[in-house]
């Protein structure tokens, strides 16, 4: 894996000289006020502008403008025209295009494909601002407004939709984003390295379908390059049946003949065969061709081949860039880009943020940054692997951390700065909350591996999981004067946790406020085995560390766990089986999950395939149950709510039929009761506890748990 330009170590651009803008300018009178006569950039997005880095336009605005470049941003601009994408006048460089924190699809619509009624990424939660498929719709427009600018697209919705991909909402198989976008260079996963050398090298006059030797970056191409070696995916990960190819190496003798070994005379006339070995070609000069969109759009088990092959060449020490037909036109993705160092880190999150949204929105509530304005990003990437999450595909499997002093430093700057602060940092995390600096033992081994998931089956021997410098951050964190309390929200991997009883004290008896969040997702292990998740001994395991630090402690406190209905593989049995253990361990939850097939993730190619990735796919391999139909999805969500009395009536019919009638009844042992209230919910919307039932534990609301990122 080469050594990449350090993002500190670029010259910058000659625009420097006009400073830090306090904001982003978001309308031709802020650029009179900071003296400029145009942008170098124009990020558009389908969030509302929060200067925070843990908004993507932010970030990526900030790292640009510390590059020099003057740079404007079109925030939920009005779609139905390009007059709204003319506001800033003509970006001297590109267009950088996103739909936001997160795929337009997942942030309108619920699982059961239902509009949401609200879009926290949006003043006042208001709903509609920004149109279906954000990145196509935006592309356009931005094309439309300046038609010879070029189009640049990014983010989780682009990231995640590289290539041929199976769409839930549409149920179908879509094309590559960047075909139907029409944009001239995508850029997916973190993609600050990319971003950076693009611009200046499009200062530099560089034509950008020139640029193709960027990593982590897609673009549209007619043909392989000569010197290119290019591998069929299906020799790779064979699909099934596929024709023995002729050995190009063996001996052409025809009918009769025979060796001289065989004790044939050779023949008279008889002339050496000359072998022409080709040259090795080395493997960053090899591409892999996955099937077309044309064959995986109508061949689901060419679909789930194409996924699995596509995670593969997912780690950046060894990956392969990828190519994919479209038409008459190729789909070529480039290695994915090489993670960040922690000096890079910090340089990036420790730009001038102004940690507040731009004052155009004149003091709206906007809940995504109500829910982040005092936490802490201290991680990036995720090794879990789980099937039914993109983190890793959009943020790599290789763990990115902070140092201490930038993470400390932040928390200053939360405390000095962010109105509305009394003391307390609500989370210090990330995609995970424990994974911070842990790492492979080996770089090398770590560069050569194709595993999906470093702690599934079982978590890997080369996996360094000390979470001494966890332990240490925690306890800096929390001395730094002006904070009473640090706490712990991101997921935590509790599998890992209970590898270190000292962070787990750590985290029990100092960072938890009443409530923990960890995810078991189910608790069959058919189930978890197409989620790539641990079984429920190490749940056990970590409840029992759970309760008796917290018990030391002197404090009462709770987990919450998350749990997933109609996940690829689940059967009726096994929710009947989960929902027998939540009440067995008295939960009773409010808050409850439907899969949804996200784009891109393993466990949508089960979905779409019914066959399961995680191994070779043939059209005779492992098939996957799949809950598909709508009173399917229905049953499964009522079974994590046993207890709600509008589920009882769908609960005792399905009970029947499945031969365990024997649950339906009043006592102790029983699922649901036999009878059904008259009245369900009162006025207030709130269920009546029922006599004789046990005390419903209030959790509070759980954050969405959609992907995101930039």
């Amino acid at each position: 894996m080469e050594t990449p330009k350090l993002l500190p170590s670029y010259r910058p651009y000659w625009a420097k000289r006009f400073g830090t803008a306090p904001f982003f300018p978001m309308s031709r009178a802020e650029m009179d006020t900071l003296g400029w006569d145009s942008c170098d950039v124009i990020l558009v997005t389908g969030d509302a502008y929060i200067d925070h880095p843990s908004f993507g336009m932010a970030l990526i605005g900030r790292l640009l403008e510390a590059q020099g470049f003057r740079v404007g941003i079109i925030a939920q601009p009005d779609w139905q025209s390009a007059e709204a994408f003319r506001k800033l006048g003509k970006p001297n460089l590109y267009f950088g295009v996103t739909a936001g924190n997160m795929d337009s699809m997942v942030n309108r619509y619920t699982a059961d494909r239902k509009i949401r009624s609200d879009d926290a990424y949006t003043p006042d939660a208001a709903p509609g601002k920004r149109p279906d498929r954000a990145v196509l719709v935006y592309s356009q427009r931005c094309r439309e407004a300046f038609s010879d600018v070029p189009v640049v697209i990014g983010s989780i919705e682009a990231s995640l939709r590289r290539i041929a991909h199976y769409d839930y909402w549409s149920d179908k198989v879509r094309r590559s984003v960047l075909v139907d976008s029409k944009a001239d260079l995508l850029l997916y996963g973190n993609a600050e390295r990319a971003l950076v050398e693009l611009t200046h090298r499009l200062a530099a006059g560089e034509h950008i379908h020139d640029i193709t030797d960027l990593r982590g970056t897609a673009f549209l191409r007619k043909s392989v390059p000569e010197d290119w070696l290019e591998v069929d995916s299906a020799m790779m990960d064979r699909p099934g049946r596929v024709d023995p190819h002729p050995d190009p190496y063996a001996m052409q003798m025809s009918e009769g003949a025979a060796c001289a070994s065989d004790g044939v005379p050779d023949a008279p006339n008889a002339k050496p065969i000359t072998i022409h070995r080709p040259a090795r070609v080395p493997r960053e000069r090899q591409v892999v061709r996955l099937p077309d969109y044309e064959l995986v759009s109508v061949n689901p088990v060419m679909y789930a081949h194409a996924s699995r092959v596509l995670h593969l060449e997912s780690n950046p020490g060894n990956a392969r860039a990828l190519i994919q037909r479209h038409g008459d036109r190729e789909v070529w993705l480039n290695p994915p880009p090489i993670p960040l160092t922690t000096r890079e880190m910090d340089y990036i999150y420790d730009l001038h943020y102004a940690r507040a949204p731009h004052p155009a929105y004149k003091g709206a509530k906007i809940p995504a940054w109500e829910m982040i304005r005092f936490s802490v990003n201290i991680m990036r990437g995720c090794f879990g692997g789980c099937t039914f999450c993109s983190i890793t595909e959009h943020e790599g499997r290789i763990i990115q951390s902070r140092s201490e002093e930038s993470i400390l430093h932040e928390i200053e700057e939360i405390r000095d700065k962010v109105e509305g602060f009394t003391g307390t940092i609500s989370d210090l995390g990330g995609p995970t909350a424990n994974m911070y600096r842990l790492a492979c033992k080996s770089e090398k081994i770590e560069q050569s591996c194709r595993k999906l998931s470093c702690v599934y089956p079982d978590i890997c021997d080369n996996l360094n999981t000390d979470h001494s410098s966890l332990v240490q951050l925690y306890r800096k964190a929390r001395a730094t004067p002006g904070v009473k309390k640090i706490l712990i929200s991101s997921g935590l991997r509790y599998d890992l946790a209970v590898k270190s009883p000292e962070y787990v004290k750590e985290l029990v008896q100092h960072h938890v406020g009443g409530y923990l969040k960890i995810a078991p997702e189910h608790s069959e292990e058919n189930v978890l085995s197409k989620m790539m998740k641990p079984g429920m001994g190490a749940y056990q395991k970590f409840k029992e560390m759970f309760e008796r630090f917290s018990k030391e402690a002197g404090k009462e406190q709770y987990l919450i766990p998350y749990f997933i209905a109609s996940h690829p593989g689940t059967t009726d049995e096994d929710m009947l089986n989960l929902a027998l253990w939540l009440k067995q361990n008295n939960f009773r939850l409010d808050q409850v999950q439907t899969f949804t097939p996200t784009p891109m993730a393993m466990a949508t190619a089960m979905y779409h395939s019914g066959k399961n990735p995680l191994r070779k796919v043939t059209k005779s391999s492992e098939d996957v149950v799949i809950p598909k139909a709508g009173g399917k999805r229905r049953l499964h969500k009522a079974f994590l709510r046993y207890h709600d009395p509008n589920n009882w009536p769908l609960l005792r019919d399905a009970l029947k039929e499945m031969g365990r009638a024997d649950l339906i009844g009043n006592g102790k042992k029983h699922l649901v009761p036999s009878w059904q209230p008259t009245v369900a919910k009162p006025a207030g919307g709130k269920h009546r506890p029922m006599e004789g039932t046990p005390k419903v534990r209030g959790f509070k609301k759980p954050a969405p748990r959609h992907f995101s990122g930039r």
